[in-house]
């Protein structure tokens, strides 16, 4: 069922038995990708794995920070990891932020409009060729404008990359891709309701008078913002419902981004609101972190009880390498965002901080994995299930989305209502 198969038969299924948000999850890790796999299949709803280019992208411009992969490599890696433990189900693979300047080092170097518009369009055929179901076409980024980047220009540019990549498809006879537009960010993104029902009315008559196809998903702002382990955000009901049913009237969901650490009681809002799908990515990879945190402390323990035969350095590895990388500075507030590693490194309080926030953008440091597998093996020995651990832990975090998102049974219905 390919991605344009599925929000049809999603529309029907909802017209007859309910309304459910899908959920959009970061393919963080190959832990991450298998809990979700083995949750996906036991509780029988479909996975949109979200990938930014700073995450996943080709070799020539860097690859990317999650296990190093390019888009073919993730793609096989997932099927593997699916392969491994008999999945049945259903997953897709989605571009998130792909476009102009979306990688952090071609903004920093102020790419020609030129050069960037076409390394953007370079990465989503090779999405295309790699087997994505899904591109988030995200032109609203832009180092040579201050500000807002004009909506006529987001326009104009959202337009020229989906009739770019639409040509690339017919002239290779491949199979369709959906499409996703807009941006959360404040700046550049869509947050009254005018100029997101605007942006929708403009898009879609653009792209018909050229016969390409209108967006499945449009990216609305509803309140969400991620810094630190939190969402200090303040969701806005009101906007949620009327972003929603504007973008229903053109038979388009409204994606939410940024909803990880939600409470309950907003997550629990989601379907009765018609959002359409909310992304998550950076949560799923603390609880992992975690995780793996919480078996140092039991490795040191059960050494110190002569258990173990020795004990590694694991959560030190990681917390150096994690901080090492910069990332989590994104999701700072204040003046540390501008500490140096070596002054964090100095204040044992924040490096542990900043390891909980961005140990996951270390998991492929190769140090780092031969320390988290050293342990694993180790506490395995000694008849600790560690690595099951692990994944019943992000699986624990993911299972609360997929009920507050009342998504358990929908593969089932998609299959049903499929035509």
């Amino acid at each position: 069922m390919n991605i344009k198969q599925m929000t049809k038969a999603l529309r029907k299924a909802r017209e007859a038995e309910g309304f459910c948000t899908l959920l959009g999850i970061g393919p963080m890790s190959p832990a991450l990708i298998q809990a979700t796999l083995e949750l996906s299949q036991e509780q029988d709803f479909p996975i949109l794995y979200i990938a930014s280019r700073n995450q996943v992208d080709m070799d020539e411009f860097g690859a990317g920070y999650v296990n190093g992969w390019d888009q073919k490599r993730m793609v096989a890696d997932i099927k593997a990891i699916a392969d491994k433990i008999g999945y049945t189900g259903q997953y897709y693979i989605c571009r998130d932020h792909g476009g102009p300047w979306q990688r952090d080092e071609e903004r920093k170097a102020a790419l020609p409009t030129e050069e960037a518009m076409a390394i953007g369009l370079k990465s989503y055929l090779e999405d295309v060729d790699a087997g994505f179901d899904l591109l988030h076409i995200d032109p609203t980024k832009d180092p040579h404008i201050s500000g807002t980047v004009p909506m006529e220009l987001v326009l104009d540019r959202t337009v020229t990359l989906i009739e770019a990549v639409e040509k690339y498809i017919k002239e290779n006879n491949l199979a369709p891709v959906g499409y996703e537009v807009g941006t959360e960010e404040t700046n550049g993104g869509l947050t009254g309701t005018e100029e997101y029902t605007s942006f929708i009315e403009k898009l879609c008559a653009m792209l018909e008078a050229k016969g390409l196809p209108t967006p499945d998903f449009i990216v609305g702002q509803t309140g969400t913002l991620t810094r630190l382990t939190e969402n200090i955000g303040h969701y806005s009901v009101e906007n949620a419902k009327k972003l929603s049913d504007a973008a229903a009237a053109y038979n388009i969901e409204l994606k939410e981004h940024n909803s990880d650490y939600l409470a309950d009681d907003i997550l629990l809002l989601h379907p009765a609101l018609g959002v359409g799908s909310s992304n998550v990515a950076p949560e799923f990879g603390v609880m992992e972190t975690r995780a793996y945190l919480q078996l140092a402390k039991l490795e040191k323990m059960l050494f110190e009880k002569g258990l173990v035969p020795e004990v590694g350095a694991a959560a030190e590895t990681l917390s150096r390498a994690a901080i090492g990388t910069g990332r989590w500075r994104k999701w700072m507030v204040g003046e540390d965002a501008n500490l140096t590693v070596e002054e964090v490194l100095a204040k044992p309080e924040l490096a542990a901080l900043i390891t909980d926030i961005s140990g996951h953008y270390a998991f492929e440091d190769p140090a780092v994995t031969k320390e988290l597998n050293a342990m694993l093996d180790r506490l395995e020995k000694a008849n600790v299930p560690a690595r099951r651990y692990v994944l019943d832990k992000i699986k624990s975090r993911i299972g609360e989305y997929v009920t507050c998102y009342n998504l358990r049974g929908l593969t089932s219905k998609l299959r049903k209502y499929a035509e």
